[in-house]
C-alpha cells in the first residue's frame, strides 16, 4: 500500500518528477527548509509529520538536518485512504477519541527540545460529502490532546517550520481543468517559486527577504499603534490590539535561542488584537478552506471582539460549527498585514491551503493567539494574558480580508491615524 501510494505520486507527473531540474528544485527547497525553517541545531532531534506523497522531500530535509547536526530525525506519516477510512466506516460513538499517547508524545519531545518540521499538502476535498458532525467531533477531540503541544508551538518555545509537497490529489483541486500530470507538475513549480527557492543561493534569497518583513515589523513596533482600521468593499473594521503586543516577521528568535523561519513561504507581518476591542464589519477576499469544505464570501459582524453575526454563501453550516468550538473561537487571535502585490497573489492561485493563502493577503484568525507577539509575558497564566488582550482556544484558522482595494491605517491612542497600506500595498518605507 506505502509502495504504490508513492510510485503513483512519482509517476503522476511523468518526465517532470523525474528530472534533473526537479531534483535539483527539491533539494534546494529540502536544504531551506532545514537550514532556514527549522535552522537545525547540533545535537537537536527533529520531528517531522508528513503525508505519505512527501516521502521525496523528507528524504531531501533529513539530509540536511543531519548535514546540520541534528542528532535524530524521527518522521510520522499520515495516509489520506486510511483518515478517509475512519469517516467510511468507524462507529458512531468513536469519533471523540483521539491519539493522546501520541500527542503525549510529542509534547514530551518538544519540552525536551527537539524541532518540530511540518509537511502539509493533504486533499482539501479529502472528508467532502463525508459527515460534519463526525468531523467536528475529531477535530475537537484532536485539538483537546493535541493542546500541550500546540502551546509550545505558539508560544514560541521551539523552532519549527511547515512547508508544503504537491500531491496529485491536491494538484487536481487547484487546477481541475488540466491533466493531473501537468496540474502536478504546475503546482510543484508554484510552491517552488513562491518558497523563494529558484535562485542560485536561496539561503540568501531568505536572508534578504527576512530583512524587509523585520524592518516593515521595527516601523509598526517603534508606532505603538493601539488598534488598525481595515476599510473597503464590504469592510469597516476596527482591530484593537493586545497591551504590550509585538509585531512579528519572517525569520525569528525562539525561546530556546534559536532563530527560524516558522513559515515557508511567508509574506507577512503580525502581531496579536486584543481579544475586546474588534469591532465592525469585514468581508472575506478569498474563500475559505476546512475540512473538506470551500466556505466562500464570508461576512461577519464584530461587537466587543466577539462574532455576533456570520454569513457565507457556501458552507455557512461548516462556518458555524467552527465558531461554535469554544468559546474562543469567535474572537481574533492574530491580525496580519500582507502586499496585495506578494508572490502568491501575483501567482493568481488560490492554493485551498493556509499556508500559501494567508501570504496572498492580508488576513485575520479566529482563535488561539501567538504569545510569542507580546512582551514580557514570562510567567503569565491564562488569567494575566487575557487580560492583556490574548485569546485562548482550541482553534487558529486563518482567512484573508486583503485584497487591491483594501486600505489600513495605524491608529494611535489618541485617535490620530497614519496611512499604512493604500489598495493593499505598503505606503510606509522597508
Amino acid at each position: 500500500m506505502h509502495i504504490m501510494a508513492l510510485q503513483n505520486t512519482q509517476g503522476a507527473a511523468g518526465g517532470y518528477l523525474a528530472s534533473a531540474e526537479f531534483a535539483t528544485m527539491l533539494d534546494r527547497l529540502g536544504e531551506v527548509a532545514a537550514r532556514t525553517g527549522l535552522n537545525v541545531a547540533h545535537g537537536q532531534q527533529v520531528i517531522i509529520t508528513a503525508p505519505l506523497h512527501a516521502v521525496p522531500l523528507v528524504r531531501r530535509i533529513t539530509e540536511h538536518a543531519y548535514k546540520a547536526g541534528a542528532s535524530l530525525v524521527s518522521t510520522f506519516y499520515s495516509d489520506e485512504e486510511t483518515t478517509l477510512a475512519r469517516y467510511k466506516y468507524a462507529a458512531e460513538d468513536t469519533f471523540d477519541t483521539a491519539a493522546g499517547w501520541l500527542a503525549g508524545g510529542m509534547t514530551e519531545a518538544f519540552r525536551n527540545g527537539a524541532a518540530r518540521m511540518a509537511i502539509t499538502g493533504s486533499n482539501p476535498a479529502l472528508l467532502a460529502g463525508q459527515n460534519p458532525e463526525h468531523i467536528s467531533r475529531a477535530s475537537r477531540a484532536n485539538s483537546r490532546v493535541n493542546r500541550p503541544a500546540m502551546e509550545i508551538i505558539t508560544n514560541f518555545d521551539v523552532n519549527w517550520c511547515i512547508v508544503a509537497a504537491a500531491s496529485p490529489a491536491w494538484a487536481a483541486q487547484v487546477f481541475p481543468d488540466l491533466p493531473v500530470d501537468q496540474a502536478v507538475e504546475k503546482l510543484w513549480q508554484a510552491i517552488f517559486s513562491v518558497s523563494r527557492i529558484t535562485g542560485e543561493n536561496p539561503v540568501a534569497d531568505w536572508e534578504a527577504h527576512n530583512a524587509v518583513l523585520h524592518r516593515r515589523a521595527a516601523f509598526l513596533n517603534d508606532a505603538r499603534y493601539s488598534a488598525l482600521h481595515f476599510k473597503g468593499p464590504g469592510t469597516d473594521l476596527m482591530v484593537g490590539l493586545a497591551d504590550g503586543h509585538e509585531w512579528a516577521a519572517g525569520a525569528e528568535k525562539a525561546g530556546n535561542g534559536i532563530v527560524c523561519n516558522p513559515n515557508i513561504p511567508t509574506e507577512e507581518v503580525f502581531t496579536t488584537p486584543h481579544r475586546l476591542k474588534v469591532d465592525g464589519t469585514v468581508a472575506a477576499t478569498k474563500p475559505l478552506s476546512h475540512q473538506g469544505t470551500l466556505i466562500e464570501d464570508i461576512r461577519v459582524r464584530f461587537e466587543a471582539g466577539r462574532i455576533v453575526e456570520m454569513h457565507a454563501s457556501k458552507g455557512e453550516d461548516v462556518l458555524a460549527r467552527v465558531l461554535d468550538t469554544d468559546e474562543g473561537a469567535r474572537r481574533l487571535g492574530e491580525v496580519a498585514l500582507v502586499p496585495n502585490s506578494s508572490p502568491i497573489s501575483r501567482s493568481g492561485i488560490l492554493f485551498q491551503n493556509t499556508l500559501f493563502d494567508e501570504n496572498a493577503a492580508s488576513h485575520i484568525a479566529l482563535g488561539q493567539s501567538y504569545t510569542k507577539c507580546m512582551r514580557d509575558t514570562a510567567g503569565l497564566d491564562e488569567a494575566a494574558l487575557a487580560a492583556r488582550g490574548a485569546n485562548s482556544s482550541m482553534i487558529h484558522i486563518d482567512w484573508m480580508i486583503g485584497s487591491g482595494e483594501i486600505d489600513v491605517d495605524g491608529v494611535d491612542a489618541k485617535g490620530e491615524r497614519v496611512a499604512l497600506m493604500r489598495k493593499g500595498e505598503w505606503v510606509i518605507e522597508a
